[in-house]
């Protein structure tokens, strides 16, 4: 199979500040001021045309950023991601205006994404079938609940069509019923040879859709390989981990943290 998305040596380096004078500091002296955190270090994967690929790892692991680099939306400040083709993000009210009602967002998004008038007539029925939201399509997304929003953002990005597709969470909200719904659609794309990466607490829905898993541990990958494999292995480490007391949770963070060697072609984002 064909290779869809190469990501090689990706790191994401953040600066945290106590302050903003801090901020404005750092921008204006040489000094160095504020704190670097890397949100993800050194992380390589490849995934070929037809993968499904989840990604697990607890709060604050990079899963959402990870997912977000290879979706475009935020820059790596190191290494590369290669994409082959389009890729579409749904995400809780990822890219939706508030202000806008669910029929205007989705025709702003498929402008921005190159659909001419002919083409949006033709898909925007497609996509409010989808979602189910009914009359609320006229409402402003302001007035939605987080599963609506999901069910906007699912309807429009898997409408559209992508190469790749990146599922963050998304399916955690709403009924069950739009939960099959959209597996049922995913296992569509999937039968096409499509590329699929699953961001979910669900261990069940990984374990029920995904065949590769990412495992990733503070910023790092931890495992990457075939789910049967790798979820058992995450789901002793959080059973561990949940065993744990507050105070030694942080404890191990901080000493994953610690042992962890920055990298040396880092630059400030």
């Amino acid at each position: 199979m064909a290779k869809s998305v190469i990501v090689n040596n990706v790191t994401k380096k953040y600066k945290l500040y106590n302050k903003n004078s801090e901020k404005l500091l750092d921008i204006l002296l040489p000094k160095s001021y504020g704190e670097d955190f890397y949100a993800l270090r050194n992380v390589s994967f490849e995934a070929e045309e037809g993968d499904v690929i989840g990604f697990v790892g607890i709060n604050g692991s990079g899963k959402s950023t990870l997912s977000n680099i290879i979706a475009g939306i935020i820059p790596e400040t190191s290494g590369s991601v290669e994409v082959k083709g389009q890729t579409a993000l749904i995400a809780v009210a990822s890219g939706l205006n508030n202000e806008l009602s669910g029929r205007e967002n989705i025709e702003l998004k498929l402008l921005m994404l190159g659909f001419n008038k002919n083409e949006i007539k033709k898909l925007e029925p497609e996509i409010i079938e989808f979602s189910e939201l009914g009359k609320f399509i006229d409402q402003p997304v302001k007035s939605y609940s987080s599963g609506m929003k999901s069910r906007l953002g699912f309807s429009i990005s898997v409408n559209i069509d992508p190469d790749v597709l990146i599922i963050d969470e998304a399916l955690s909200v709403g009924d069950k019923a739009f939960a099959e719904k959209s597996l049922a659609k995913m296992k569509e794309f999937k039968a096409r040879g499509k590329t699929m990466f699953f961001v979910s607490h669900s261990i069940g829905q990984m374990k029920q859709f995904c065949e590769k898993a990412v495992w990733l541990e503070f910023g790092e990958l931890k495992m990457y390989g075939d789910v049967k494999e790798v979820i058992p292995a995450y789901e002793k480490f959080l059973k561990d981990y949940k065993a744990m007391t507050k105070e030694e949770q942080k404890k191990f963070r901080q000493n994953a943290l610690s042992k962890q060697s920055v990298p040396a072609t880092v630059s400030a984002n």
